[in-house]
Parts: C-alpha cells; sequence; structure tokens
C-alpha cells in the first residue's frame, strides 16, 4: 500500500506548505486539524456529523483502547474503522504520552514501561513491540512509534537520555511493524534545546519513515517556548514528507505552526472546552454559559454557516447547558470543530492565493489576538 506526500506549494511570505497525504482511506489535504475521538469517538459526535463538518481524519488513543475494550476485540471486530463506523482516515498515537503521565504509577527501563492501570490500578507493561502490535490490530491508517515524552521541566541530562532511548524505541517500532497498509511515522523528542532538538532529529529521520512527528510541546511549557522550538525544529524534518504537531488546538497555536511548516494538528482542546460552555467565535472565545447570553437570540457566530449556527440561538444553547441537557454539549462541540475545520479550509485557501499573511492578520484583528 502506497503512503505519498505530495506537495503541492509553498508559502513565498512564510515555511507554510499546502500539501496532501495519500493513505488506504482517502486522502488528507494539509495542513490539517484532526479531532480527537481518544475512545473510539469523538466525544458527543457521530461519525456523519463528523463528515458533515469537514473533518478529514480523526485520531483515536492506543492507552485507552488497550484498556478497554481490548485491541484484540477491534480486530475481531474487524479494525477500528469498522468497529466505529468511521470510513475515512485514522491516526493512533503509541499510547505513550498517557503512559508517561502517570508519573506515579508507572517505571521507565530500557525493554519498555511498566504501569498501573488509572481504571482498576491493574498492572501492564508496554514495549515498543508491544504498542506496535497494539495498532496493528486496531488498524489505523497512520500510527506512532512508542516513544518518551520528558515532562517540563527536565534537567537536559534527562532530555538527552530520554532522547536517545526513544531513538532506540524507534528501531525497535519499526523493526516489529509489518503491516503493508499502514504508514509509521517517528517522533523527535529533545524538549527545548536545540541541540538535542537537532540530535534526535538527525537519528530519527536516518530511520526513514514515512512522516516525523514533534513530541514534548505542548507539555506545560511557557507559549515564547513553543514558538522558539517551533522556529527551527520543522526545518530540521524532510520537505517531502509531512510533519506533525502533536496535542496543538488553539486558533493561535495552528497559525503559528502553520507558518513554521507544520502539517498535522490534534488536541482535545476545542471538544473539551466545549462541554464547558466554551465556543470559538470570529471574534473570539466566549463563554455561553454566562448570564450576558440569556437573551441573545443569535447564532453562536454571526460568521458562521454551521448547522448550529444556522439553526439555534446563544439563549437555547445556554438554556441546554444550564439544564445539563445533552443536546448543549452536542451543540457546543459540533460547533467548535467545524469552526476549527474552516479555519484550516481557510488557511490551505489563503496559501493557495499567496493571501495567508493577510488572512492571518485580518483573523488576529476580530480574533482579538496581537500579532
Amino acid at each position: 500500500m502506497s503512503f505519498e506526500y505530495t506537495l503541492h506549494k509553498e508559502c513565498s511570505e512564510s515555511r507554510a506548505r499546502l500539501g496532501e497525504f495519500s493513505t488506504p482511506h482517502g486522502k488528507i489535504d494539509t495542513p490539517i486539524f484532526m479531532p480527537v475521538g481518544t475512545k473510539a469517538t469523538v466525544k458527543a459526535m457521530t461519525p456523519h456529523e463528523l463528515e458533515e463538518l469537514g473533518a478529514q481524519i480523526i485520531l483515536s488513543n492506543t492507552y485507552h483502547l488497550y484498556l478497554r475494550p481490548g485491541s484484540e476485540l477491534i480486530a475481531e471486530a474487524g479494525g477500528l474503522h469498522k468497529f466505529m463506523n468511521w470510513e475515512r482516515p485514522i491516526l493512533t498515537d503509541s499510547g505513550g504520552f498517557q503512559v508517561f503521565s502517570l508519573s506515579d504509577m508507572r517505571e521507565i527501563e530500557e525493554e519498555g514501561v511498566e504501569f498501573r492501570s488509572h481504571l482498576d490500578g491493574s498492572k501492564h507493561f508496554i514495549s515498543p513491540e508491544k504498542s506496535i502490535e497494539i495498532q496493528m490490530d486496531l488498524g489505523a491508517d497512520i500510527i506512532m512509534a512508542f516513544d518518551e515524552c520528558p515532562p517540563y521541566p527536565a534537567e537536559k541530562e534527562y532530555v538527552q537520555e530520554s532522547l536517545e532511548l526513544t531513538t532506540r524505541w524507534a528501531e525497535r517500532c519499526k523493526e516489529r511493524h509489518n503491516r503493508e497498509d499502514q504508514a509509521l511515522f517517528g517522533i523527535v523528542q529533545g524538549g527545548m534545546h536545540r541541540d538535542l532538538r537537532e540530535q534526535s532529529a538527525e537519528e530519527i529521520t536516518a530511520l526513514d519513515f514515512p512522516g516525523y512527528a514533534l513530541g514534548g510541546l505542548s507539555v506545560g511549557e511557557p507559549k515564547d517556548l513553543m514558538k522558539e522550538v517551533l522556529s527551527y525544529a520543522p526545518q530540521l524534518l524532510p520537505k517531502d514528507k509531512p510533519r506533525y504537531l502533536m496535542g496543538v488546538g488553539t486558533p493561535e497555536d495552528l497559525f503559528n505552526g502553520v507558518l513554521n511548516g507544520i502539517d498535522m494538528f490534534d488536541s482535545v482542546f476545542p471538544t473539551r472546552v466545549a462541554r464547558n460552555g466554551a465556543v470559538f467565535t470570529s471574534a473570539g472565545r466566549i463563554t455561553i454559559r454566562n448570564a450576558t447570553f440569556k437573551r441573545q437570540f443569535t447564532p453562536l457566530d454571526p460568521e458562521c454557516d454551521c448547522y448550529v449556527c444556522s439553526n439555534y440561538t446563544r439563549a437555547y444553547i445556554r438554556h441546554l447547558l444550564k439544564r445539563d441537557e445533552i443536546l448543549g454539549l452536542r451543540l457546543t462541540t459540533y460547533h467548535n470543530l467545524y469552526f476549527l475545520s474552516e479555519l484550516m479550509a481557510q488557511i490551505r485557501k489563503a496559501i493557495r492565493q499567496d493571501r495567508l499573511m493577510v488572512y492571518r492578520e485580518e483573523f488576529y484583528r476580530k480574533y482579538g489576538l496581537e500579532l
């Protein structure tokens, strides 16, 4: 099975790229934002609704699906696509970030990681090989190498040892992986240190994966530090393969990543804040639960043409949320995902028309962001 990245155009005013990545379940236009369906579902959304709002690819979580319902059961069902009735591409992460976030419930060694389940405290062990076996069972189009994601802050010596372990694990992941209908991406670590990022990129790209991710960002570091790393790290990766920034999902972070040459993004942020009543609008983010919206019989965003904004008012959606009605969460989630899908579509259009910087200025001015 052929996985091919096609670079259609490079922005003349930035490092932004317009491209396309072919997978067995369809082509992905890049740059792209991927909604997160941690447990084989994007919370509150049906697959039909995700297609309707423009989602081209979704992400699911290896760690959570390994614990429940189990990767063997999903394989028995015909793989993740059939299990969840999603016909478009899927990316699964390696489970590494979730395992390493259990800092007081896991132990790292050369062979892999022993950890206790956050569900029932049961002991488990995931090695690079085990992570790949789980992901082969799941059958996603794009899968990720098992890596160690160092926390922020961390001593430089630890970050270096961590990235070298990640390289050794990446080699083992590649050796174990044998499904031709899956693209295995490598992950570059190195924390906030340029020399370590350069070392990691050199080691991981030498393994010749079909795509690469920047890990270890959006882990609590100041925004300025993330921007600093993004100013050079994407350029350490091959030009002819997709570049993925893990765990980023605010409009300003998406713009910053695109301008520095990132092609793929994911984050639980837009769906998580939606369930708390926060929605994106062209004039900035608002919290629809607030009393100020009680008598506003206008759309969430007057400039948005999504299903929600075409049919419901701020006052009604606020009522639903205040009364803990499930429909309220569904409507805010739908709108937020549509907003980011449309934002990425407009970014792709702006790159194609050589007006990305103009579009960013217009968006930032209305949204209330500083350039």
